[in-house]
């Protein structure tokens, strides 16, 4: 991402260079649940599974989902470059899915890379990219701002409610941008469903500048996030905007790489970014957060990090949250999950 953002038109959020998805267990929001102990997630996940089906048909209003849940048979789209599939392309098994879907559809990409721009549009929801396993495919596209303007510049763009994707890599193949101009960004992946909510877990992302950034509400967990930033890199860059209760939060991630790297820097009048149980290597500044925010009114809470970029000293910008502090963050149903979760399918 180069320095300067384009103006958001809806909530979104985005993701620079590139994002790798591993298979994840879906996690299901129940009010109290919290992850304080990373080697407990498994069980954590396990519990709330179990209660999956009834906590969902119980709280969820989203009566188009409950029809999703219910569906007896999902509907299975092969993609192969090789050609034994349904489709060659990622592109050709979306288009296929036809306007207005109710049912669950996945798309399973066999390995390879696909190099295409995917767009996922609001008419078809519940659609979810399952790559094989053993073999990951990459989704790959080298458009920037330059071109089309930062919100067009994404590989893949996702505008339908309730996607998902396990098991896949996606990638800006642009070249890096030069942060004296404010023309390179280049995303990965931009989500902005009608609920602009998100949840990444188990995953690695890899870019600059404002590399995870938008207005959206995400909640990133045990992920790994890495700069690749030459000199100046900067992880996040959050905009509250018209939602007051949007924001992103980082829970038992790694952050490690090259540059000098900041946590996040304000963006618009608001910012909301919350770092929890996460590694900081050495290439985190000792301010944490860039001088913008004295001019903002932000929100950027830190709760037993560790690492030498974690350091509380040098910190100006944001806070050291306590016990009730980070507690309405250690959920997720900071994100509302349980109205538009679905499993992770088995293949």
């Amino acid at each position: 991402m180069a320095l300067k953002l384009t103006r958001l038109v809806a909530p979104a959020s985005f993701i620079a260079a590139i994002l790798v998805l591993h298979v994840v267990p879906t996690i299901v929001c129940l009010a109290n649940s919290t992850l304080q102990d990373s080697s407990k997630l498994d069980a954590w996940i396990a519990q709330n599974m179990k209660e999956y089906d009834e906590a969902s048909r119980r709280t969820v209003s989203d009566n188009a989902l409950l029809m999703a849940l219910s569906s007896i048979k999902e509907k299975i789209i092969r993609v192969s470059k090789d050609g034994s599939g349904d489709f060659q392309t990622v592109t050709d098994a979306v288009n296929s899915i036809p306007s207005g879907n109710t049912e669950r559809v996945i798309i399973w990409i066999g390995g390879g890379e696909y190099k295409e721009k995917v767009i996922i549009d609001k008419s078809r929801p519940f659609v979810t990219l399952y790559g094989e396993p053993d073999n990951m495919p990459i989704i790959s596209y080298a458009d920037t701002a330059k071109k089309y303007g930062t919100w067009n510049s994404a590989t893949v763009a996702v505008m339908s409610a309730n996607f998902m994707a396990v098991n896949i890599v996606f990638v800006n193949s642009a070249p890096k941008p030069d942060p004296s101009k404010s023309d390179g960004q280049a995303v990965a992946l931009r989500i902005s469903g009608d609920k602009s909510l998100s949840q990444l877990q188990d995953c690695y992302i890899e870019g600059t500048v404002d590399f995870i950034f938008g207005n959206g509400k995400s909640v990133y967990m045990n992920t790994a996030i890495k700069s690749v930033a030459r000199s100046l890199g900067v992880i996040t860059a959050q905009a509250v905007g018209g939602d007051t209760n949007s924001g992103f939060i980082f829970i038992h991630c790694n952050i490690t790489g090259s540059g000098d790297m900041y946590l996040g820097r304000a963006w618009k009048e608001t910012s909301r970014v919350v770092f929890a149980y996460t590694y900081m290597g050495p290439l985190i500044n000792k301010t944490g957060w860039m001088r913008g925010a004295l001019q903002k009114s932000v929100y950027y809470g830190e709760y037993q990090c560790t690492g030498p970029g974690s350091s509380s000293t040098g910190r100006k910008y944001s806070k050291i949250l306590s016990d009730a502090e980070v507690k309405p963050f250690l959920s997720t149903t900071f994100i509302q999950g349980n109205e538009w979760l679905l499993p992770v399918p088995k293949l």
